[in-house]
């Protein structure tokens, strides 16, 4: 036999996802959104409270109501119609507003907790930081969460909806059975039971027994409820992921749309994409399947519920010792105690997926804080670069640097080479401060940009593309247009204004010229470039670089370049070599 009994792990597993949902929640009714937030709070305390002063008022025109029709007392009769149709019109009203206002609030909670995560997600490149040890582990030693744009976008409203109509539900719950519980004792008769000879015979009153038999029949329906729904838990969870592994499969489709097609991935796209959407159905089958068992259950629970203070009201109404509207009041009230009792029986899917949603945030949310301790350089601002004491790893730990002491002089271009993996790119990236495996300090100066192999193009208008990240409008159409031609993409100078997806729409080649586009458009003193020029032809590159070391003379700055192809080497002074193994830099002179 499997013990009912819960270990204390388990039981500390199921609180720690309160602590959690605290965690996720004080921000808000903390922040400076604070009194509107709590005012919100009380409107709807409120109204809950009168909505259910309303039913205990219904209950009691329950029973006068059916006392009339009994006794056929015509004029009672019509009198309760119109105070019913008071007491709807007056109940109507506060269940609409109540329904309003937890929808304002669900709405402004999840605004300002939305925009609260983007800005933790994209402060300190978080965002960069976990897409980096998403196969890995973050600095704790924890899994990297998945899936970051659905825990924004998809389980902060859940969260957000779930934790107020949770909360508010099993408030309106314990209210109504304050309310109705004294009611239901005061209308129910002592029971007397017999007691076996072995327990001394005789006869044992139970007063408030209707009460008892509420209790009773509740404790049983929620046991039997935790019993079934239970797995549904894991299965919420699980099927989250999985429904956001199949979208962020179809995303990555759509973003390397081109280099699919010309390899004729289709059949390969396909099948995995079939497989992904092949889990996440059969794991929803299974969640269904559970579903099924807990519907079946508390349908059978709710329609016994129904009859249930009948059967055990009855035998007092047929012998006389109560009317037809104290009946009505007390299988009112006993349902009401009932439900108010079921709270859990009857959300238990809810709490289910509240639960699963709770948790992948407080993952998320953990990861964030994570990447906020994490380590990096230390930038500091100056004319020239000076790395010193440098650490430079991968994620997995395999070190690329050890203590390395690098220069770069107002003045100077730099070339940095080496064997492809050998760590340039981790180089640059560790030297722009955006590398979380990186310790040392570095100073250099903060007028510069960096021009990756690939460069971020957003979709919309030529002229935003161009000037991102910063407003368009900042530039005029003969600096823009200007930057173009510089960089060699005449034919796009008039074109500003056209919309377009231009990581599609653009060749590689250029993609990486408009890329240059923004250095020119921008002026900066220093210029770093990635394999910026890898997809541009030998004179076109030798143009570039040529403008750009133009560009960084000008401005007094430098110009650091990594690349593979030797007709570069022409347009630098000094060399950095990586070799793999001696994590140290070899610094040499051009001839």
């Amino acid at each position: 036999m499997h013990s009912t009994l819960q270990t204390p792990a388990q039981v500390s597993t199921r609180l720690a996802v309160f602590r959690h949902a605290w965690g996720l929640a004080r921000p808000y009714f903390v922040s400076e959104e604070k009194t509107r937030a709590w005012g919100l709070l009380a409107a709807i305390v409120l109204l809950n409270l009168g909505a259910v002063y309303m039913l205990v008022q219904i209950n009691e025109w329950n029973r006068v109501f059916y006392d009339a029709l009994q006794n056929k007392q015509s004029a009672v009769f019509w009198k309760q119609l119109w105070r019913f149709l008071w007491l709807a019109l007056v109940y109507i009203v506060i269940a609409v507003y109540k329904f309003y206002l937890t929808q304002l609030l669900q709405l402004n909670w999840r605004r300002w907790l939305t925009d609260h995560m983007l800005q933790r997600w994209l402060a300190l490149q978080a965002f960069y930081r976990l897409e980096l040890g998403r196969y890995g582990q973050d600095a704790a030693g924890s899994q990297v969460p998945d899936n970051p744009d659905q825990r924004i976008q998809e389980d902060l409203s859940l969260f957000t909806s779930y934790s107020v109509t949770l909360v508010m539900g099993a408030f309106n719950a314990l209210v109504t059975f304050v309310s109705f519980v004294g009611i239901l004792w005061g209308l129910s008769a002592a029971m007397d039971v017999s007691l076996p000879q072995l327990l001394g015979g005789g006869v044992l009153q139970i007063p408030g027994f209707m009460v008892w038999m509420a209790v009773l029949y509740c404790l049983v329906g929620s046991a039997i409820t935790f019993f079934i729904g239970k797995p549904q838990v894991g299965l919420n969870k699980r099927q989250q992921l999985l429904e956001a592994n199949f979208r962020h499969h179809m995303i990555r489709v759509r973003e390397h749309a081109e280099a699919i097609a010309l390899d004729g991935g289709e059949r390969v796209e396909g099948t995995q994409l079939s497989l992904r959407f092949s889990d996440a159905l059969a794991n929803y089958l299974q969640l269904l399947k559970q579903q099924k068992r807990l519907v079946w259950f508390t349908n059978f629970f709710g329609q016994v519920a129904v009859v249930f203070p009948f059967l055990i009201a009855a035998p007092r109404f047929f012998s006389g010792a109560i009317q037809l509207g104290q009946l009505m009041q007390i299988a009112t009230a006993f349902n009401q105690v009932q439900d108010a009792l079921s709270w859990i029986v009857n959300n238990y899917p809810d709490i289910a997926a509240w639960r699963a949603t709770t948790e992948r945030l407080a993952s998320f949310d953990h990861s964030l804080q994570a990447q906020a301790r994490q380590g990096g350089v230390q930038l500091q601002d100056a004319n020239a670069l000076h790395a010193q004491a440098l650490d430079v790893r991968l994620p997995q730990g395999r070190p690329l640097l050890k203590q390395a002491d690098l220069r770069v002089q107002p003045g100077d271009s730099v070339l940095v080479s080496g064997p492809s993996g050998g760590g340039k790119s981790t180089l640059l990236r560790s030297l722009a401060g955006i590398w979380p495996y990186a310790q040392g300090q570095v100073a250099r100066s903060q007028d510069a940009m960096f021009v990756p192999q690939r460069p971020y193009l957003p979709e919309g208008s030529l002229r935003a593309a161009l000037a991102y990240p910063e407003a368009a409008q900042r530039y005029t159409d003969a600096q823009l247009q200007q930057a173009l031609r510089d960089a060699e993409l005449p034919d796009l100078a008039a074109h500003l204004d056209r919309q377009a997806a231009w990581n599609a729409v653009l060749s590689g080649g250029e993609q990486q010229r408009l890329a240059l586009a923004r250095v020119f458009l921008k002026q900066p003193a220093w210029v770093w470039v990635d394999e910026g020029t890898s997809a541009l032809d030998g004179p076109t590159e030798a143009l570039l670089y040529q403008r750009l070391r133009a560009l960084v003379a000008a401005r007094g700055g430098a110009l650091v370049s990594v690349a593979h192809r030797d007709s570069v080497r022409a347009f630098h002074q000094t060399q950095w070599l990586l070799q793999s193994g001696l994590h140290q830099v070899q610094v040499s002179r051009a001839e």
